[in-house]
């Protein structure tokens, strides 16, 4: 008579969390900066068909890392939350907070009741009238919730670039600078997703990257993404 199997579920509970980072890790990074009119996102992502980042309501966005069609259908699960929330209240009882909260629910359940947890990371960012009421949040493939300030990096080598990150980020940067400590950071990592000593960055052209910012001075709908001349100038030091 064979034994029946038992794992306890502290051994279940790792084995998934490590499924998960393992996931993550495999993925480009994407940066998360705070800048003096809002807030900017940058990935390495040559596709202009499957964005990484995207606008879920009037001054909230989402950035994600880990597998696509997962990470889609929590963003696609995000702008029906918004929009249904903001239509049977108002539109300003639509925040980045709740929306963090109604995400860390969905991965916590995934987490605990199915087989494989969702392979992903994400950073639920709202811009607020000044940067002091700006809020980001990152959320973990387990459900747990980081109130972040500054600056976030996620997948990839996301422990060796945040310490870059930390070396070159000031509060009140402007949006080309927060931009070229972006993509230099990316850079920091080779094709075989290596980390490169300081000063071998790769150069990533324009064309390879997805950015966007939420943009404090616009009056309504904040996203924006920024690629092509107007990318290409901000990289060159243009602050317009």
């Amino acid at each position: 008579m064979s034994m029946p199997f038992y794992v306890s579920p502290e051994q279940l509970m790792k084995d998934r969390a490590d499924f998960a980072r393992k996931g993550i890790a495999r993925g480009r990074s994407v940066v998360v900066l705070a800048h003096d009119d809002g807030i900017a996102f940058a990935t390495e992502n040559p596709s202009r068909a499957l964005h990484k980042i995207s606008e879920i309501y009037d001054r909230i966005a989402f950035a994600a890392v880990g597998k696509y069609n997962e990470f889609e259908n929590l963003r696609v699960a995000g702008v029906r939350y918004a929009d249904l929330r903001g239509y049977s209240y108002d539109r300003a009882d639509v925040t980045a907070r709740g929306l963090a909260n109604a995400y860390a629910q969905t991965l916590g359940t995934v987490f605990t009741t199915e087989s494989k947890p969702l392979e992903v990371e994400l950073v639920v960012a709202e811009v607020g009238a000044s940067p002091a009421e700006d809020q980001v949040y990152r959320l973990s493939y387990d459900g747990s919730v980081a109130d972040e300030h500054g600056f976030v990096v996620m997948g990839g080598q996301a422990e060796h670039l945040t310490a870059r990150v930390r070396d070159g980020w000031s509060e009140g940067m402007g949006l080309a600078e927060a931009l070229r400590l972006a993509v230099r950071t990316l850079g920091a990592v080779s094709a075989d997703g290596t980390v490169v000593p300081a000063g071998e960055e790769r150069d990533i052209p324009a064309a390879g990257l997805e950015v966007a910012v939420l943009d404090r001075r616009r009056p309504r709908r904040a996203f924006r993404r920024l690629q092509g001349e107007a990318l290409a100038g901000l990289l060159a030091g243009d602050e317009n």
